[in-house]
């Protein structure tokens, strides 16, 4: 297998025309999208609970697939009786909920006072954070499985909104009205969600191909075949590209130096987690029942962490800590350095969706049907949340 270099070639759009994530790191109390930012790094400043302990769980009683989005002291999270959710992240309760057509099993993006959503009906839908209720929506040709991400335009005036869907389409459309920019064709579905950085978006496509996209216009920049179709989101974090895919292989990939920087086999069994890429390491699941923990910079192996199950969940790093989720229903924080278990958490259902982690806070939906919220203090008795009337 030929893997090709990968060239950007900046034609008449000036780097820094669009907006991206300058560190790579969400934090505080906001994770706002689908692995935290815009380059899907899956790394943030916030803390993890220093003794996290089970605060509330949410039952909605049907898999949760969708990774929670916590802003401004909420939960968004979909699931697969098609609704999306707004939880208070302090007792679980349910403020509002919204009905679409489809199972959802993107993750919320949280923008400003509104809430983008895609749905199995095949549509994206923009809500009002407030009170769930309907602003606009766009529909594509299939089902949309992958979270949104997003850009200001060119022009610095509006804000576009990025999604693929199993249409074969990445779309692009503006965030107020939801009418299309832009749109690119891929040659199968796309699973995984675009990462932005510096005036690209990157993605992986079930077409085995990793398509590099200008922001301006949606035109080509390069497609790098990968030899595999890829069911993850990528990371993008100093024009470098990290994925795995379903051949057993994990890829990084230099934009400036137009090359396969390295990559990495161990055994033959596919990955379907997103990366965590810090300044030294990228920690990604497989589904060997492993965490890895790789050299950033070369693709050697720093350690592996055995657990019972596949590993699909993307893992969170920070503060030298790596939160994850295993389909042997486990949660598990261990340590960056070494890859020794810190902590984990039984909750008995697989758990395929990502953590979101903002200030003594982790939020994660299980296979099982309920949302589990851990933070600091005393575990709760009444673990049940309750909607707000």
């Amino acid at each position: 297998m030929k893997y090709l270099a990968v060239i950007f070639v900046a034609g008449s759009l000036a780097l820094g025309s669009l907006a991206w994530a300058g560190d790579g790191q969400a934090g505080g109390t906001s994770w706002p999208m689908f692995r935290g930012n815009q380059t899907l790094s899956g790394v943030t400043t916030a803390r993890f609970p220093a003794d996290p302990k089970l605060r509330w769980t949410h039952e909605i009683g049907e898999p949760i697939k969708s990774s929670a989005a916590i802003e401004g002291g909420r939960v968004y999270i979909g699931g697969d009786d098609g609704n999306l959710r707004a939880l208070t992240l302090e007792s679980g309760k349910e403020i509002w909920r919204f009905q679409t057509e489809g199972m959802i099993e993107a993750s919320p993006l949280v923008l400003g006072e509104t809430v983008y959503i895609g749905s199995g009906d095949g549509c994206l839908y923009a809500l009002n954070q407030a009170d769930g209720r309907l602003k606009w929506k766009y529909q594509t040709d299939d089902q949309i499985l992958g979270s949104s991400n997003w850009v200001k335009a060119p022009d610095g005036k509006s804000t576009w909104i990025l999604v693929g869907s199993y249409d074969f389409f990445l779309h692009c459309v503006e965030a107020q009205t939801g009418q299309a920019v832009w749109k690119y064709e891929s040659g199968n579905y796309i699973n995984g969600a675009p990462a932005v950085s510096r005036g690209r978006t990157v993605f992986g496509g079930c077409d085995a191909l990793l398509h590099v996209i200008s922001l301006a216009d949606g035109s080509k920049v390069k497609e790098v075949p990968t030899g595999a179709y890829i069911a993850g989101s990528v990371a993008m974090v100093d024009d470098q590209v990290y994925v795995g895919h379903y051949e057993c292989e994990f890829l990084c990939i230099d934009v400036e130096e137009e090359a396969l920087k390295w990559k990495y086999r161990k055994r033959n069994f596919p990955y379907y987690s997103s990366p965590a890429v810090t300044d030294k390491w990228v920690v990604f699941g497989g589904r060997d029942r492993r965490l890895h923990c790789l050299d950033r910079r070369t693709g050697e192996e720093r350690w592996e962490f055995a657990v019972r199950g596949k590993i699909d969940s993307s893992a969170v790093v920070s503060d030298g800590k790596v939160l994850v989720g295993s389909d042997d229903g486990r949660l598990y924080v261990v340590s960056l350095d070494e890859g020794k278990e810190l902590w984990s958490y039984e909750i008995g259902g697989p758990i395929t969706a990502s953590p979101a982690v903002v200030d003594g806070w982790i939020v994660v939906g299980s296979e099982d049907g309920s949302v589990y919220a851990f933070g600091e203090g005393i575990e709760s008795d009444d673990r049940q949340g309750d909607r707000v009337d």
